[in-house]
């Protein structure tokens, strides 16, 4: 029997929940509970060469990055984001792109350089997704497609009559976590980019006479911040600014949590429209403190990589087959 996530009455309720303490990277990613992770650095001949390649979704906040980059450090693999503002050159806290110190981990492929002003279209990451993963492939490594910009990652895989599906082999890992989790920590998220300085981060690129419709002026907060910038350039006294602020930070937190809803709905359209075979891996226990990122998420997250970079996942695991419901993660982690 097949379960649909989200349930749509779950992505509606704001109210408010008590959550473990924030803790890692810059603080905007979810209190993952880590054990240091040795690199696993592949040997040349321990898989041949092959046209794998391996996606991590999720919606805003799941902690898709993470697995991404613990992937990339076991598998030996490289990451190509789909995040359609990371691609972007700036604001870099606002749209919470991997810090330098992770990206000289693990190499990551486009992130930023992308000219802030244009529109970066699905068909532009397609190429140059293919290119990435073309070169990653070439130097023997694993690519890793990792964001939360679902119209991108089909684009890439079902895009000119499923070309990519014909030219490789893909498998899906899906990163879900409770929608009111989820909800009380993206909004905490917001307050923490606040303190980190995103305001003024903002306030660098602000033109009253910009369009907000294109480019990187899309990102949820230049435009519901577009007001109090308006208001402080004409000089509003201190309490319109302060209301004006405050206003922009509750709708930066509103439309964030109205976007994960909204990611977690297009994933379940490719689970149960286009039937893309997407193994779910429940990150809730991690968000509420009752399990740690590496039993829940990691253990069998590995096994099921492994797995498929060994050629023993059946058929229905593999992309483009049927689904009949959801791999129970946490079984296999207490097995493995």
């Amino acid at each position: 029997m097949m379960t649909l996530w989200p349930n749509p009455q779950r992505c509606l309720p704001e109210r408010q929940l008590q959550t473990t303490p924030l803790g890692c990277r810059q603080g905007l990613q979810p209190p993952f509970q880590l054990s240091p992770i040795t690199p696993f650095h592949l040997n040349p001949t321990t898989f041949p060469k092959n046209n794998k390649v391996i996606f991590v979704m999720g919606a805003s906040g799941t902690g898709k990055s993470k697995l991404a980059i613990d992937l990339a450090m076991h598998f030996s693999g490289e990451v190509v984001n789909s995040d359609k503002m990371q691609v972007y050159e700036g604001l870099d806290i606002l749209t919470n792109k991997v810090t330098d110190e992770e990206r000289a981990t693990v190499p990551h492929h486009l992130i930023g350089g992308v000219d802030p002003d244009t529109d970066f279209t699905a068909t532009d990451f397609r190429c140059a997704a293919i290119k990435s993963i073309d070169e990653i492939l070439s130097r023997d490594h694993v690519p890793i497609v990792a964001g939360g910009s679902n119209s991108f990652i089909e684009e890439l895989v079902d895009g000119e009559n499923k070309e990519f599906r014909a030219k490789y082999e893909c498998y899906f890992l899906w990163v879900d976590v409770d929608s009111d989790m989820l909800h009380e920590f993206v909004r905490k998220r917001v307050d923490k980019m606040v303190d980190m300085g995103m305001v003024d981060e903002v306030r660098a690129v602000f033109d009253p006479e910009s369009d907000c419709t294109r480019g990187i002026r899309r990102s949820i907060g230049v435009p519901e911040m577009q007001d109090y910038f308006c208001a402080e350039a004409s000089g509003a006294d201190s309490d319109t600014l302060a209301l004006l602020l405050g206003k922009a930070i509750d709708d930066m937190k509103a439309h964030t949590c109205r976007l994960t809803c909204g990611q977690l709905l297009k994933i379940n359209r490719l689970r149960l429209e286009c039937g893309w075979d997407l193994n779910r891996v429940d990150a809730s226990k991690v968000f509420d403190g009752s399990s740690s990122w590496e039993e829940i998420v990691l253990k069998p997250s590995f096994a099921l990589v492994q797995r498929f970079m060994d050629d023993e996942l059946p058929e229905k695991s593999r992309a483009g087959a049927d689904v009949d419901g959801v791999v129970d993660f946490a079984a296999m982690g207490a097995s493995a």
